[in-house]
């Protein structure tokens, strides 16, 4: 016969092996995000700091001196997301909020968003000076891939 504790025990077993399910199927990447940008940006490499002051708006021109154009999908579109734990180390709250106080302060502007990532790709393509990201690079050509180093 079973007492109460055993039968404890194993619904402990059995929601901790539930956990342990959960954690590696979120924690795992479904898919790599890439940096992109256009062209006449020259730049293969950025710190994670760097991307952080692009995307935060403070960096507003590349090394070249040619203006960065921020391209992004919207909040609530998942690769956006993806992007901002990733590779910014932000919760995309986070940065709404501060392209918000940069937008309502007078001090900057937030970055173009656009609907899709194909609309990204097209955009980063065809405006100087700009940044975005994507999912499958294999699609992308004629940007540059922009190595996020830590």
């Amino acid at each position: 016969m079973f007492s109460p504790v055993d039968h404890k025990e194993e619904n402990i077993k059995t929601i901790f092996s539930y956990i342990i399910v959960i954690t590696l199927l979120f924690s795992s990447k479904v898919s790599a995000i890439n940096i992109i940008s256009n062209l006449t940006a020259d730049t293969t490499s950025l710190s994670v700091a760097q991307l952080r002051r692009i995307y935060s708006m403070r960096q507003a021109h590349w090394h070249n001196g040619i203006p960065i154009v921020v391209y992004v999908l919207a909040s609530k579109n998942p690769l956006h997301q993806q992007f901002c734990r990733e590779q910014l180390r932000l919760f995309p709250y986070q940065l709404d909020r501060i392209w918000h106080k940069l937008t309502f302060s007078g001090y900057g502007v937030a970055p173009i968003e656009v609907d899709t990532q194909q609309a990204l790709i097209e955009a980063v393509k065809t405006t100087k000076g700009a940044i975005g990201y994507v999912e499958n690079i294999s699609e992308v050509k004629n940007v540059n891939i922009i190595k996020v180093e830590d």
